[in-house]
């Protein structure tokens, strides 16, 4: 059992600990305090765990506490992550800002930790991160450059493959043709419904409800989303979507009617769940998902969000209009959906063309008074 911090001042302390892990106890404290202040601004488990991780690694990396790290064994370290592991820029940009978050803790004057350094060990931290060795986020996206919507042939022949590979399964006397057919439902509803991977994936049956003013789609014709992407210190975010493809519902009803009682009997509310009768995993949706991409023979430029990127681009190019769109996949700014949308070459051609035509039949009406134009 680990040893339960205490308050001291505004420097939490872990006692019992003997003195000569005087800089252990040190780092210990430092990092429970950090977690303190982070769930106190409401941040998620996952988000604190994550930044912990990161400044543990950068310590051992350089092999140095906090109260001794310096600019340049970060400028060191993040130049070795990008030119030696060759991570991208938005991902050196993250750990350089959860360094600086961790730095500007240390150096608050409100936690006492420079004061308590210089008394521990003679030195204090500083900040290392700075404006000349991090980098700013000045685009308003920075994806890799290859990823994309499926145009409409690539996604019904993603569909077809992944329905293939439940027949395959279902024909072969596999019983894994069950979680197929559960993987390849969930690939349509992110696409029908515009969702992200959580989104879809930790919905339950009971998410959706009728739309009176499109009784079409019967009881499908709304979804609940519980699971949206939150702002920071936020609990996640909900909205409701509106139904706009009709087979969609239908794949969803042939789901939960004749096959998901099959897989998880015992579990009423999980829309996805496995044998264990828990939700499916992230490494599963993903495993499935590239799977099926290379059944086709697609590049890596598609990926799981691209199902998100097609419904914005396939509605846009359908006429709906942008702010419906917007409200669709929760998009706080229009700027946002725009960066979503990546309309295709092939509509861009038609729009090209029709404008053209329009252009050249106005051009060649005759001017009724025979005056020249």
């Amino acid at each position: 059992m680990g040893r339960v911090p205490v308050s001291a001042g505004n420097v939490v302390r872990f006692p019992g600990l003997p003195v000569e892990d005087l800089e252990e106890r040190t780092l210990e404290e430092m990092l429970a305090g950090w977690r303190n202040q982070q769930l106190a601004r409401n941040l998620g488990f996952a988000t604190i765990a994550a930044r912990e991780r990161l400044v543990r690694a950068f310590g051992v990396s350089v092999a140095e506490y906090p109260w001794r790290w310096s600019a340049a064994m970060v400028d060191e370290w993040l130049g070795d992550q990008r030119s030696v592991r060759g991570l991208k820029q938005s991902t050196i940009r993250a750990k350089s800002l959860g360094l600086r978050q961790f730095c500007a803790y240390l150096i608050d004057p409100g936690y006492g930790w420079p004061e308590e350094c210089w008394a521990r060990f003679g030195t204090h931290p500083v900040q290392v991160c700075h404006e000349w060795n991090t980098a700013v986020h000045v685009q308003a996206a920075d994806s890799a450059p290859e990823l994309r919507p499926f145009t409409m042939v690539e996604l019904q022949d993603f569909f077809d493959a992944a329905d293939a590979l439940v027949v395959r399964a279902r024909l072969s006397g596999r019983k894994g043709w069950a979680p197929a057919f559960r993987d390849a439902t969930l690939f349509k509803t992110a696409y029908a419904w515009g969702l992200r991977r959580r989104e879809v994936r930790l919905l339950d049956v009971a998410d959706f409800g009728s739309n009176p003013h499109a009784p079409e789609f019967g009881r499908r014709g709304v979804l609940y989303v519980r699971h949206g992407k939150a702002m920071k210190g936020s609990p996640p975010k909900r909205r409701s979507v509106l139904s706009v493809f009709e087979w969609a519902g239908e794949c969803l009803d042939e789901w939960v009617r004749e096959v998901r009682s099959t897989l998880a009997p015992e579990r009423r509310g999980v829309l996805w769940p496995t044998e264990r009768n828990a939700a499916v995993n992230d490494s599963r949706v993903n495993a499935q998902f590239s799977l099926v991409r290379n059944e086709v023979g697609l590049g890596p430029g598609l990926t799981f969000h691209s199902l998100r990127r097609s419904y914005v681009t396939h509605l846009i190019e359908a006429g709906f209009d942008p702010r419906f769109v917007q409200d669709q996949v929760g998009h706080e700014h229009a700027s946002t959906t725009a960066i979503y949308t990546a309309v295709s070459s092939d509509f861009r051609t038609r729009s090209l063309r029709a404008s053209l035509d329009r252009l050249a039949a106005q051009i060649s009406v005759p001017d009724p008074t025979g005056s020249p134009s």
